[in-house]
């Protein structure tokens, strides 16, 4: 990874102003699954699509396939800031209608990303504490995790929740439920007015 400072202004504040909804109402009938790497969007995602009829994407496979080589790998030739922009440029590609979509946790770096995933769908952030994270994340550049050099986990925690927030239709807390249970909160969620 390159040991470059950060220049991208999204990833460390709001975008103050953002809304919640797009413009006009007109948004597609797709579930996109937001939050902290292992918060559960790729495997709650499947099994939220099954449970709805749904067919299900991973946006960090499609990046894969695209790259033609795992995340890390990308991460160590591109850096944090090629990274970034390649999540951005396959995500705004992204065109699906009835599909549950996993965006990698580093989607919400990019505003234009985040404004395309709003208008194919209600967004949905699974909440996850930072013990619960540091829990279950034991090796984040092996997983290819967009961590800048030198960044914890904590810092990187708290550079994200307050973009996850601003991006969220939908907030579910992880805190105590099965898997199961969160598809169970997540559709009683979904059937209740935002």
């Amino acid at each position: 990874m390159t040991g470059k400072k950060n220049t991208r202004p999204d990833m460390n504040r709001r975008n103050a102003g953002e809304t919640k909804a797009p413009e006009g109402g007109n948004r597609g009938d797709n579930l996109i699954l937001i939050g902290m790497p292992t918060s559960g969007k790729s495997t709650v995602g499947i099994i939220l699509a099954k449970a709805l009829g749904y067919e299900f994407t991973d946006i960090d496979l499609l990046i894969q396939k695209k790259a033609g080589k795992k995340l890390a790998a990308i991460m160590e030739e591109k850096g944090v800031e090629g990274f970034l922009s390649l999540e951005e440029e396959v995500t705004c590609g992204l065109s699906c209608s009835h599909t549950v979509i996993a965006p990698g946790g580093s989607v919400v770096y990019g505003r234009k990303a985040m404004e395309h995933l709003k208008s194919l769908g209600r967004v949905i952030y699974l909440q996850m504490d930072l013990d619960m994270l540091t829990e279950r994340l034991h090796d984040a550049r092996n997983r290819g995790v967009a961590l800048r050099e030198g960044q914890t986990l904590e810092e990187l925690y708290n550079e994200r929740v307050p973009l996850y927030e601003q991006y969220a239709d939908i907030t579910v807390n992880e805190s105590g439920h099965a898997l199961e249970d969160m598809v169970v909160l997540i559709v009683s969620k979904l059937h209740t007015p935002v």
